[in-house]
């Protein structure tokens, strides 16, 4: 598949975050509700003064509740569009903007560019407490609270047999069409200072509800419920575990999207569309 950007436009990579709390999720939907990807569109139409909406492509769809810090976006916009409006575009559009989105970077993206298939990996945080008192009310929107103690050592032990490429079917909405095999490239908890577990989330890219059902599971070895060796038993088994509860969306922050040289941008492009299969894997 070409990514040829069309004659006459330019494509421009947007660097954003935005809080994730009153919104339907990044992409546009039916019906009215707020997305990120709505609002983007609407204020950079707005901004510009363009009669149609210039559609972006992220790096990587967020649900709803879910919040980012280092999300990547691009969009095409016609070459005199980009020419008028790029010096002054950052502050139209942090004029425009609603207050929980902003965009912080705008520039001429290298060829070959996608910020979907040119990411190299997505690292997501999740944040939990086990404070008996609950979460502190200024950080409520963002750490889940869990009323039994955790032990952080049996959940990174947990963890560590999750690591690699595998079919994480256990762990994911199955989606048509859409494969399941992911590399799991960093996966490892840490309970700061302030007694708030951080779960570093890392992989080439995520299928529907990954990070939250790992969490979900490692919290069940973390309070005590299940063994630690049971996250990989339930990989194993490839199917999902009524067991694996998805928690809830606001513990969650995609934190930063990893890109390769430029050189190696196109070639990324082209391997991250093609489907995968496990070594040893029947065709059908």
């Amino acid at each position: 598949m070409s990514d040829e950007v069309e004659a006459g436009f330019v494509r421009v990579r947007l660097d954003l975050s935005y809080d994730g709390s009153e919104f339907s999720g990044w992409a546009k939907q039916a019906g009215g509700r707020r997305t990120v990807q709505g609002e983007i569109e609407d204020a950079l139409r707005t901004v510009t003064r363009s009669r149609e909406t210039y559609e972006l492509t992220v790096a990587g769809r967020t649900d709803a509740g879910v919040h980012a810090r280092g999300q990547v976006a691009h969009v095409d916009l016609p070459r005199e569009v980009w020419a008028e409006h790029h010096v002054k575009l950052l502050k139209r559009l942090a004029g425009r903007l609603p207050r929980d989105v902003r965009v912080w970077a705008l520039r001429e993206a290298p060829s070959g560019f996608n910020a979907r298939f040119s990411a190299v990996w997505r690292r997501y945080a999740y944040r939990v407490t086990d404070n008996p008192g609950g979460v502190d009310p200024l950080l409520r929107g963002h750490v889940l609270w869990h009323d039994w103690p955790l032990d952080v050592d049996a959940m990174n032990e947990a963890a560590r047999g999750l690591l690699g490429e595998h079919d994480f079917a256990a762990y994911c909405k199955k989606r048509e069409g859409a494969t399941t095999i992911r590399t799991l490239q960093e996966l490892s908890l840490v309970r700061g200072e302030d007694g708030i577990v951080t779960a570093t989330v890392r992989a080439d890219a995520f299928c529907h509800n990954m990070v939250r059902s790992l969490i979900g599971a490692l919290l069940f070895v973390g309070d005590g419920h299940r063994g630690s060796d049971w996250p990989a038993k339930v990989l194993a088994a490839g199917v999902r575990d009524s067991a694996v509860h998805v928690v809830r969306p606001h513990g969650l922050t995609l934190e930063e999207v990893g890109y390769p040289a430029d050189e190696l941008l196109a070639a990324r492009n082209k391997e991250a569309r093609n489907k995968r299969s496990l070594p040893g894997a029947g065709c059908c």
